[in-house]
């Protein structure tokens, strides 16, 4: 990875009996999670990266520009990230119209990638133009809000948990317009959260945060490929998949396709083709020796056991499925006993329920 593909952060920062420990390197493509618990360092690192803390003796590097180092210490404005906080900062005196294009205006024009238009399509704001600050919902200004950000022609999109403030279905309208954001805005994100069920939907890659210091920066295959991982705090382990959505059948019926893989879904799950991530809990997977016909359970593909963990009085597989990518299961040990299960097996994977992620 060359340093134009990459932001390298060193820092050692003592604030009280806290101390902010970091020397690491991270990627620069796709949606980037720093996850780990409140008060772990996640929003202080943040700050020495956009330049709103100067730390002595830290250094900061971005896709081959040095933002600080010894005496040099590049401003937050020269730095040129987007910002965007849990509660908004927009300006309350203009509109959303004016709140979107205040940061517009004061980029130079051979900077300006991207256009009013096209910003409000992505986030689907069209609607709230003329409306006052007042009166947006959480989950509208919070829209406006990113799309302020990005209008300003931002090299790297900073997020410090965008969606703590708001209330669970709030979030759950929110998430596709941050999905499209990470997909559409060809500008690479990193996205503060303490939760799990917004780094399966949202991440490529995870940093993952422990009193004060990075533990390991990984891809999020790699961070789900672990029994003990933080992510699976929540709702245990479970398994993200990428691939394509078809078209609905005449039975109200989709495909999930990777590769020579197939899932089918309840239309009602799905709003349109395309690309698209599937969540599986590992709980919602059973095994069989054999492809089993008569059965009741639609979803069932061969896969070949990579690892085999104990989890208390529970057994978890990690196993890889025909396009490669890894399916977790969860079974009893005495089902595990039973059928005799060890690495480099191949069994079938009946899965009895699959979740779509925006």
């Amino acid at each position: 990875m060359s340093d134009s593909e990459a932001l390298t952060i060193r820092v050692n920062w003592h604030r009280g009996s806290f101390v902010l420990d970091c020397d690491t390197t991270i990627p620069l493509q796709g949606v980037t999670a720093l996850f780990g618990r409140s008060g772990c360092g996640k929003s202080s690192l943040l700050r020495v990266i956009a330049g709103l803390e100067r730390v002595a003796n830290a250094e900061v590097h971005f896709g081959g520009q040095t933002w600080q180092q010894d005496k040099l210490f590049v401003s937050t404005e020269k730095r040129r990230v987007g910002l965007v906080f849990q509660e908004h900062s927009l300006l309350p005196h203009l509109n959303v119209k004016d709140n979107l294009l205040y940061g517009w205006k004061r980029t130079p024009e051979a900077l300006r990638r991207l256009q009013l238009p096209e910003v409000v399509a992505m986030l689907g704001i069209d609607d709230l133009l003329e409306r006052r600050i007042d009166q947006l919902s959480g989950g509208q200004a919070q829209r406006v809000s990113l799309g302020r950000a990005l209008l300003s022609s931002p090299q790297f999109l900073l997020l410090d948990e965008p969606l703590a403030a708001l209330d669970t279905q709030t979030r759950r309208e929110i998430m596709p317009f941050l999905s499209a954001l990470a997909r559409d805005a060809g500008v690479p994100i990193l996205m503060i959260t303490h939760s799990p069920d917004e780094v399966l939907r949202l991440a490529d890659r995870v940093v993952l945060m422990d009193n004060g210091r990075i533990q390991e920066v990984c891809t999020l295959q790699q961070a789900m490929a672990r029994a003990d991982s933080p992510l699976f705090v929540d709702e245990g382990p479970s398994s993200v998949l990428t691939g394509t959505i078809t078209e609905t059948d005449g039975q109200g019926v989709c495909r999930f396709v990777s590769g020579s893989v197939s899932l089918f879904i309840h239309d009602s799950q799905t709003t349109a083709a395309g690309e698209r991530r599937l969540r599986i809990l590992a709980r919602d997977v059973s095994v069989a020796l054999d492809d089993p016909s008569r059965i009741s359970i639609r979803n069932h593909l061969p896969v070949l056991i990579e690892q085999v963990s104990e989890l208390g009085n529970r057994v978890l597989l990690s196993t890889r499925m025909q396009d490669g990518q890894l399916l977790m299961i969860e079974l009893t040990n005495w089902s595990a006993q039973q059928l005799g299960l060890e690495h480099g097996q191949q069994v079938w994977a009946l899965i009895k329920s699959v979740a779509l992620l925006p």
